[in-house]
């Protein structure tokens, strides 16, 4: 069996974590970003995410990308960049598989159709509900509610875009966050460690490459199109010159790994450029830098804007996906305020809970997480018993 190469003195050390919330013995087989890595993946919300859509509703066809083999092919790819880099491969990956927990049914349509259910209600975030989650909605464990996962895994959890305050954060952190952090500091202001970065670029990488893939064996747009695309005309070139007469299928995945690759080397590239300027001599000094130090180069950030400026315009506004967007958020603006209404609408355990908080705000609260725990199948299901409407989708 290879041994793993030593890690960088930049990378996040699992015998030196910062620990969990709640102290457990040590295990005799695994590191402590392992046992991070298989907790998340035995958790009940990420065998959800099988069920969960990506871009199309399940019902489309069974080819395409859902939840689970989204975040499964960002994980490979967070665990390439930290093998690369001599990051820790485990911590990269429990990222990278923790990182869309919190997504409701539908996807982003599902996410917003919530987020105005909830707009008086302090609001609906699937980064935040990836946190509650992992922290407190997963009940699996005697002693606790959640994961308990170690320190370093909630930061890039919770900062895996960046800093959520002070000068270099966009927006200030949600409510959730800020409580949490309260009781178990992340140091928002701060960057998340390398292995959290790569896992933010494996999940670019991956969604930009499979929805190209996807949206093409969809027919919402074609090779010849997507090709305007400077980035993407590219790569075809290449592909047609190599292999002249190639049937599409296989142009399609040609096209596919060599997006993944080029976006890969050049985060490679990039990174140690980075690495170079600023001699990191521990995990802080990643954390406490002035900017990321795992990223694209300017001229491949652009390209990826590129990418996703073609996709938005030409898979998630296509009029196919528009109408199962409008389907979805149909189903979800009926069900919240139903279940808020009469909680006992929902399983006996839920309905417990929000009666129990004896506020509306936190019946709410208790509605959207029962809600954002539903694949698009149940949530369909329950649509069509409550409300007696017929489902298109």
């Amino acid at each position: 069996m290879a041994l793993r190469s030593p890690l960088a003195p930049y990378a996040c050390d699992a015998t030196l974590s910062r620990g969990r919330m709640f102290e457990e013995a040590p295990s005799r087989t695994r590191s402590e970003f392992q046992r991070d890595r298989d907790r998340i993946l035995h958790s009940t919300a990420f065998r959800r995410l099988a069920h969960k859509t990506q871009v199309f509703v399940p019902l489309d066809g069974d080819h395409f990308r859902t939840r689970l083999t989204h975040t499964i092919e960002v994980g490979q790819i967070a665990r390439a960049l930290a093998r690369a880099l001599a990051l820790d491969e485990d911590l990269a990956e429990a990222v990278a598989l923790s990182h869309d927990l919190g997504h409701p049914p539908f996807g982003h349509a599902g996410e917003n159709a919530l987020t105005v259910c909830m707009a008086k209600f302090g609001g609906f975030d699937h980064n935040v509900q990836a946190l509650r989650i992992v922290t407190k909605l997963e009940r699996r464990y005697a002693r606790y509610d959640g994961l308990d996962l170690t320190w370093e895994t909630l930061e890039g959890l919770v900062k895996h875009n960046g800093p959520l305050r002070g000068p270099r954060a966009g927006i200030d952190p949600p409510a959730y966050i800020v409580r949490f952090d309260a009781i178990y500091p992340l140091e928002l202001e701060f960057f998340a460690g390398a292995e959290a970065q790569a896992a933010a670029l494996a999940d670019d990488i991956a969604y930009n490459a499979h929805d190209i893939d996807d949206g093409l064996r969809a027919g919402l747009f074609t090779l010849e199109e997507i090709a305007a695309v400077p980035f993407i005309g590219i790569l075809l070139n290449e592909v047609w010159s190599l292999y002249p007469g190639l049937e599409r299928t296989r142009v399609i995945h040609e096209l596919t790994r060599r997006v993944i690759t080029r976006f890969v080397e050049d985060v490679f590239d990039e990174t140690q450029a980075r690495l170079s300027g600023l001699s990191p001599g521990s995990a802080e000094d990643i954390r406490r830098a002035e900017r990321p130090m795992v990223a694209f180069s300017p001229p491949m950030a652009a390209a990826e804007r590129g990418v996703k400026a073609f996709l938005f315009a030409n898979m998630y506004r296509h009029p196919k996906v528009m109408a199962v967007r409008e389907q979805a958020c149909e189903a979800i603006a009926w069900l919240f305020p139903a279940y808020l209404e009469k909680l006992e609408l929902m399983p006996a355990e839920w309905a417990a809970q929000a009666m129990a908080s004896g506020e509306e705000e936190r019946a709410a609260r208790v509605v959207a997480d029962y809600i954002a725990g539903m694949t698009d199948r149940y949530a369909l299901n329950e649509y069509r018993r409550l409300s007696g409407r017929a489902v298109i989708i």
